[in-house]
């Protein structure tokens, strides 16, 4: 093979990940001070949490729809559309001063997201080489985990300093950096047969055992992104920007190993130290709550986001074709979007019905069933790199 097809490191990859930090920068922003912004309008966490379901609610309904136009060839047009709503929306934040307009401009942001971040994750797969997939879908991924680790802590910041117009303003000027990169980017040409929409066809069958195992583990991510920050305010630790930033560390420690380890020996071994990663350092903000065991708590979860997600990723995209690659990569984001929004909203109930810490140890246990699910069905599914590894030492 040549050094041609096997170069992972292009301008083009380049491009598309910065577009992909930046879309998850300003994303996560305003999601992480979500909950005191709805506060400041008179809503309690119960309304943040029904917000956050409602956001993925939307993305989850936008995403099949989303991916069958990819699958037509449409990458540009559509990631265009979702730079430029997730551009508008934050500026719809400042100037609503009621829940209901909140949550009006809430599922248009959540459409522009599903919008922005398939196309972008479809882009990538085209892209990289075959021969380095699980790698480029890891340096790709590194981007959204940096932007979820880091942008807490600097929308928090925006938020305390600054105030709310700042954050909004800062959200929307990320994207305008996007839109000059989009300029810029340069698409594979990639041979498509144009198809009738069928409903059958959205989703992706062969990424659903890899997105199932994903949507469970991502309830315990859905909590933290959306409680993590008030729970450290009202229990006096540490801000919620030191927990992130301490998970930025070790999630990009964590990415830059992933892809390789999955290309050589599979994506189990990361769907079981992560969860047990993510599941103790639950224990530890339900149990023992201090400086010392948040801080650990913060590089636990920074290493089960950081090596389960592009892991999974990998898995659910990696033996689709060209002509399927946007409904496969819209399958697992609509996992990713049910798990967060779940996961907020299920969080919001459990903390308004019995507390941080009982929430906390109840949603741990989404990670023993996300192993269980994988042990089940995952590992035995053709699209997973172990069983695939597994055929070829066979052979």
């Amino acid at each position: 093979m040549g050094e041609q097809q096997t170069k992972l490191w292009t301008k083009d990859f380049i491009y598309i990940i910065v577009i992909n930090f930046l879309v998850f920068m300003s994303h996560i922003m305003i999601l992480s001070t979500f909950p005191f912004y709805i506060e400041s309008l008179g809503g309690s966490e119960t309304i943040s949490g029904l917000a956050a379901a409602l956001f993925s609610f939307i993305a989850v309904l936008c995403r099949p729809f989303i991916g069958w136009i990819l699958d037509n060839g449409k990458r540009k047009a559509i990631l265009i559309i979702g730079i430029a709503g997730m551009a508008f929306t934050p500026i719809g934040y400042m100037c609503v001063s009621v829940i209901f307009l909140a949550f009006v401009c809430r599922m248009v942001h959540g459409a522009s997201l599903a919008c922005a971040n398939t196309t972008s994750s479809t882009i990538a797969t085209d892209i990289i080489p075959k021969a380095r997939f699980a790698e480029g879908m890891g340096m790709f991924g590194m981007a959204t985990a940096l932007a979820t680790s880091v942008a807490p802590a600097l929308g928090l910041f925006l938020m305390d300093k600054m105030g709310y117009t700042a954050l909004f303003l800062s959200a929307a000027g990320s994207m305008a950096i996007a839109f000059v990169l989009f300029l810029l980017l340069k698409t594979p040409k990639i041979q498509v047969n144009k198809k009738p929409l069928c409903f059958k066809a959205l989703l992706d069958k062969d990424a659903a055992p890899a997105s199932a195992v994903a949507l469970v583990f991502l309830l315990t991510f859905g909590a933290l992104e959306n409680f993590l920050a008030k729970f450290a305010n009202d229990e006096n630790l540490p801000g919620g920007g030191i927990f992130f930033a301490v998970m930025a560390g070790m999630l990009l420690l964590t990415r830059v190993t992933v892809g390789k380890v999955a290309d050589q020996r599979g994506e189990g071994i990361f769907v079981y130290t992560c969860n047990a990663s993510m599941f103790f350092a639950f224990l530890l903000l339900a149990f023992v709550p201090n400086t010392v065991t948040f801080l650990i708590a913060a590089v636990l979860a920074g290493y089960g986001f950081g090596g389960i997600e592009p892991a999974l990723q990998s898995m659910a995209v990696h033996i689709a074709p060209p002509s399927r690659r946007g409904s496969a990569n819209s399958t697992f984001l609509c996992a990713y979007d049910i798990g967060i929004g779940l996961g907020g909203g299920l969080a919001g109930f459990l903390i308004a019905a019995c507390g941080y810490r009982r929430m906390f140890t109840i949603i741990s246990f989404a990670n023993i069933i996300s192993v269980v699910l994988y042990m089940a069905w995952g590992r035995k599914h053709p699209s997973s790199f172990s069983y695939t590894l597994h055929k070829a030492e066979e052979n």
